[in-house]
């Protein structure tokens, strides 16, 4: 079920930074307390094979990130010893080193089940005997959550698939043209183009120019 329009969990997890501090974050709280969006991704494993090009990809873009008043969070099942291995791994041989953002450790799996996006599959044999088949890790989540701690955005993807770091960008830029204007942002709408009123004179106008 999604949580697009609802506030985020009110859960404090243990989190590493790229210095090797040992923290506990609440994602609820850097919104609200600190007046800033946060976007939390979730990917499935340190020392994996995707992961890291997506942890460089927010990385390389975490300027626009700070520009739109955005905090940039990280998140997995590892343990913050893992994560730190990690940081201090060169990009040349698969790891985050020069990473800056927190990553969230929720080893105990309390934050991602309460979200509900972890791998978790059964099957039962003939006698009813269940076998757990999952890989108890989380797909590709990302959740966009706003000042007010209410989470506007959420997609989920397959593992093997990693996310554009661009669209989140897009969609944050959207999101605080509504926030200021009051105006809905049309398909592909981009900062700088014409978004519309909520009314249908504005939509066929909308299309007709478009």
């Amino acid at each position: 079920m999604s949580l697009v329009g609802k506030k985020f969990p009110n859960v404090t997890i243990d989190a590493m930074s790229e210095m090797g501090d040992d923290l506990r974050i609440n994602i609820l709280e850097e919104a609200t307390s600190n007046q800033q969006k946060v976007i939390l991704f979730w990917y499935p494993k340190d020392f994996t094979f995707v992961c890291p090009t997506e942890l460089h990809a927010f990385q390389d873009a975490l300027g626009e990130f700070e520009k739109r008043n955005t905090k940039v969070i990280g998140a997995s099942c590892d343990t913050n010893e893992v994560h730190f291995a990690w940081l201090n791994t060169a990009k040349d041989n698969g790891g985050i080193e020069g990473v800056t953002y927190p990553l969230l450790a929720d080893t105990h799996r309390q934050l991602a089940n309460i979200l509900g996006i972890v791998d978790q599959d059964f099957e039962y044999n003939d006698d009813g005997e269940e076998t757990f088949t999952g890989s108890n890790v989380t797909y590709r989540v990302t959740y966009l959550i706003d000042e007010t701690g209410k989470i506007f955005h959420e997609s989920v993807n397959d593992m093997p698939l990693g996310r554009n770091v661009k669209e989140y960008l897009r969609l944050i830029d959207a999101y605080t043209h509504v926030q200021k204007h009051g105006e809905v942002c049309p398909a592909n709408w981009e900062e700088g183009k014409d978004a519309m009123k909520a009314d249908r004179t504005s939509t066929a106008e909308y299309l007709a120019k478009n």
